[in-house]
């Protein structure tokens, strides 16, 4: 499948040669356009909301749901059966079943980047709702400058970066069973880890965050 590849240079956005929305094609891409913030596949880029309904009472919405921000003052939330009770998560609104790329800019120490079925439990046991250690979820640890990816509590170390990634990129192919996560600089876009399974449900975005961290969801234009 052909497609344009869109590709964001210090926030503008110009063509480059038209590759396969694959994993492999964004790595080769990141060869052959070295100095690029990010890139995708045009028709691929998601737009996603925060669902309130979901968000720990730990956590703050702002801009549109567009941002969260883990808090000690617990906003007023109403009861909510979709809400987590233990773990400071929240969900996007939007399922996805298909190829679809996103960013999030994050600050602080602790910040957890992931996908999820809708199905996740929000008030059993932590292991049942906590991002990445079930078997409905996959996620990305940012902790300092230390990374790790985990699903159904198997944790894998990824090798030392010089410093905490400000934005990271998402790339899901829902069909092909690969979720890959990338650490995005002003000059390069670096491989951090793919997962490889088979999905059978529409995947959520979903995150937590501790120690007064915050993570916004970027606007691809």
């Amino acid at each position: 499948m052909r497609g344009d590849v869109c590709v964001s240079v210090a926030g503008s956005c110009k063509k480059c040669d038209w590759l396969r929305g694959d994993a492999a094609g964004l790595e080769i891409l990141e060869k052959t356009c070295s100095d690029v913030n990010v890139l995708f596949l045009s028709a691929d880029a998601c737009k996603f909301t925060l669902d309130p309904n979901t968000a720990h009472r730990k956590l703050l919405l702002s801009e549109g749901n567009r941002k969260v921000m883990h808090v000690e003052e617990k906003p007023p939330y109403p009861d909510h059966p979709e809400r987590f009770q233990y773990c400071e998560q929240v969900l996007c609104r939007e399922g996805v079943s298909r190829r679809c790329y996103w960013e999030v800019e994050v600050s602080g120490i602790l910040v957890y980047i992931g996908v999820t079925y809708k199905g996740i439990s929000r008030r059993g046991l932590v292991s049942d709702c906590r991002l990445g250690d079930n078997n409905k979820s996959w996620v990305l640890t940012c902790y300092k400058n230390s990374y790790s990816v985990r699903h159904n509590k198997i944790n894998t170390a990824i090798p030392a970066r010089p410093s905490s990634p400000k934005r990271v990129g998402v790339y899901l192919d829902w069909s092909a069973g690969t979720l890959t996560f990338y650490s995005i600089s002003s000059d390069k876009l670096t491989h951090l880890h793919t997962f490889h399974s088979t999905f059978t449900e529409p995947l959520y975005p979903g995150f937590r965050l501790k120690y007064k961290s915050s993570l916004t969801l970027c606007e691809i234009k």
